[in-house]
């Protein structure tokens, strides 16, 4: 558990020149750090990410990967899907309700079988990758800016790993579960902006 921590945090130190010296939308700016900072730029997907991480922690196991895995690759199918052309229907939505029941999730400190939370896990995520599809720029290369909002992801995802590694270290379920109601009730608030 230790050596996992701290692997997400050097991960998340590792990544903080790169955030610093971005600016998406400039021209200065590579298809990779474009697309590295689309899951970054939005409360929406910081927060569903965040959650997705602190799921897997929760869930331990396989899950620990699997749920996680999930998302990342359909995420990436979603942002084919979208540069594609093909329509995913209710994005917005999806990408909302995402955050309110992932806190939820985390809130009922829910366990399923694994099949059933990478599944979930999945479905969230096709939603989060069409957004990333759909706001690809045109002179974008686009595996470069798959790649980019694919390591942002898997960062986030990491660094809710190491989050709720720590809690379950100090044996605090109930910060994982206050975690989850600030999750959700932010999803709230989004919702109604």
């Amino acid at each position: 558990m230790r050596s996992s921590l701290k692997m997400g945090l050097a991960a998340l130190v590792a990544a903080i020149p790169a955030l610093a010296s971005a600016h998406p939308g400039h021209e200065h700016s590579t298809s990779f750090m474009t697309g590295f900072m689309h899951p970054m730029g939005g409360l929406d997907h910081l927060l569903a990410m965040l959650a997705i991480g602190l799921w897997a922690a929760s869930l331990g196991g396989r899950a620990l990967w699997a749920v996680p895995a999930a998302f990342v690759g359909t995420m990436l199918v979603g942002g084919g899907l979208a540069v594609a052309g093909v329509q995913v229907p209710f994005i917005e939505q999806g990408i909302v309700l995402s955050v309110i029941l992932m806190g939820a999730l985390l809130v009922g400190a829910a366990r399923f079988p694994v099949a059933v939370c990478a599944g979930t896990a999945g479905l969230f995520a096709l939603f989060h990758g069409a957004a990333h599809g759909l706001e690809m720029p045109l002179d974008a290369n686009g595996a470069e800016y798959a790649l980019g909002f694919a390591a942002a992801t898997a960062l986030l995802h990491v660094a809710g790993i190491g989050f709720g590694m720590a809690v379950a270290r100090f044996q605090a379920p109930i910060v994982t579960r206050v975690a989850g109601s600030f999750i959700a009730i932010a999803g709230l608030f989004l919702a109604m902006a």
